[in-house]
């Protein structure tokens, strides 16, 4: 039986770019709540933890809300492109961004908090900006980690389903991710086609887990 491999490479596209977004965001988000003291900065905290916890049938309603046609948001974007959010490719990016994002900020967050203070203060001593100690002393001391944390953010958005399906629909050839279309073949009880998609799906992801380990800052070299 043929297999219409559409839906991998659009979760590999869908999973790369929200992985960029993820990691531009969840720097500055993770740096905030790491090193600023600011009012309701346990909300803050509470707010980016809630996609984890919420089943991702709630959290895809909240963004079909968000982002809906008939939403601000919804009529900004078609009044720009001239075509609803909601059900297209990027709105699939938008569901992956969302199942990602929270564990990326926790992951950079817990690696910026554990850099000794003492390299910023003895760069702030002779006379360095905040952005240039982040960029120059902490970030380069996190890197490993932060790209470790990038790698797992990626699988995670690989693999989702329910915030998907949920803004982005399943459209075959515009919108079906492997995700979705892995359900398809196993509703249409197309074993082969499920099967093969899985093995595929998982050595990718098995893949990705073993780059992420080995960018573990513990990693012991042989």
């Amino acid at each position: 039986m043929a297999i219409d491999w559409f839906p991998l490479w659009l979760s590999l596209k869908v999973a790369a770019l929200s992985t960029v977004i993820a990691v531009a965001l969840g720097l500055w988000i993770a740096y905030a709540l790491a090193y600023r003291a600011f009012r309701g900065k346990e909300l803050a905290d509470a707010l980016v933890s809630l996609p984890l916890v919420l089943p991702p049938t709630v959290l895809g309603y909240y963004l079909l809300v968000l982002l809906g046609r008939t939403s601000p948001i919804g009529k900004l974007y078609e009044a720009i492109t001239g075509g609803p959010l909601v059900f297209t490719w990027q709105a699939a990016v938008i569901a992956a961004l969302f199942h990602s994002l929270p564990l990326l900020i926790k992951s950079t967050r817990a690696a910026l908090e554990s850099v000794e203070p003492g390299y910023a203060r003895a760069a702030r001593s002779l006379g360095a900006s905040e952005w240039r100690i982040f960029s120059r002393v902490t970030l380069p001391l996190v890197r490993r980690p932060i790209l470790a944390a990038a790698a797992i953010a990626f699988a995670r958005s690989l693999g989702d389903f329910g915030v998907t399906i949920m803004i982005a629909g399943n459209i075959p050839g515009r919108t079906q991710t492997i995700a979705v279309a892995i359900y398809d073949a196993v509703e249409a009880g197309n074993g082969e086609v499920a099967r093969t998609m899985v093995l595929v799906i998982s050595a990718v992801a098995l893949l990705i887990l073993w780059a992420a380990n080995r960018l573990s800052p513990h990693q012991v070299q042989p």
